[in-house]
């Protein structure tokens, strides 16, 4: 579990919910299920008029990274690659092939193949980082995906906020009720503004975040496939990906 998640997640409600106790509003004031629907309906709903189904999906399913991010150990990214260029040092790069079909990660094993298969390496680089392109382009989407939801529901919570008023207006000739039908409407606006600034936007900028590392992670196994492709020192080839480990922590 990210904590840092949790953490800014309890911060961020808690300081709303408790600075508005703080200055003498009943909690009860702040809870509206139907402006939670005005905000949460109108905003989804317009994120998927903007997107493709496909990505609105894959934007749902990239969620739970904010919370239970992927490991990713560049240490350990290392340590294999060295062990495959030991290993190719002393038998070869024939003798990676068994190395390929244990390989676990999707992305080794087809460098690992490639490599297997003596590809020239300006091939071997083009092809890795073309599927890096694609894998950054499809999480891209995600990105954007919550991006826009922090863009639009502020201003659904307006729109929510006139209907609570329209309401209001509508019932005049009860002033005993005027007051709290005001500050009732404009709950919905609250609950735009915090589905934008502590929900939807700061999932955006986590998700990049994850997209950043992993991508990195993939740039490091391709500079390492190439290397021991090229016969260099596991000693070198250690040296060269552990610049990368350090610019990722």
């Amino acid at each position: 579990m990210d904590l840092a998640t949790i953490i800014g997640l309890i911060l961020g409600f808690g300081a709303v919910f408790g600075g508005a106790v703080l200055e003498g509003v009943h909690i009860g004031a702040l809870i509206s299920p139907t402006s939670a629907l005005i905000v949460l309906g109108g905003t989804f709903g317009a994120v998927f008029i903007s997107f493709p189904l496909k990505a609105c999906i894959n934007g749902f399913k990239d969620a739970k990274t904010v919370f239970l991010p992927p490991k990713v150990d560049p240490e350990a990214v290392v340590k294999d690659i060295i062990g495959y260029a030991t290993k190719a040092r002393r038998n070869g790069l024939i003798s990676l092939e068994q190395e390929a079909q244990n390989a676990k990660d999707p992305f080794i094993k087809k460098g690992i193949s490639l490599v297997v298969d003596g590809i020239d390496p300006q091939k071997l680089r083009e092809t890795l980082e073309a599927e890096i392109m694609a894998y950054e382009d499809h999480k891209k989407h995600s990105v954007e995906f919550y991006e826009a939801a922090g863009g639009y529901s502020p201003t659904i919570g307006i729109i929510g906020a006139v209907l609570g008023l329209i309401h209001v207006m509508g019932n005049l000739s009860d002033t005993s009720k005027l007051g709290a039908g005001i500050a009732a409407a404009f709950v919905a606006t609250i609950y735009g503004l915090m589905t934008a600034n502590i929900i939807c936007l700061p999932m955006g900028a986590k998700l990049k975040i994850r997209m950043k590392e992993e991508v990195l992670r993939r740039v490091m196994i391709v500079e390492g496939l190439i290397a021991i492709q090229n016969g260099e020192n596991p000693h070198f080839i250690e040296q060269k990906l552990k610049a990368f480990a350090g610019e990722e922590h």
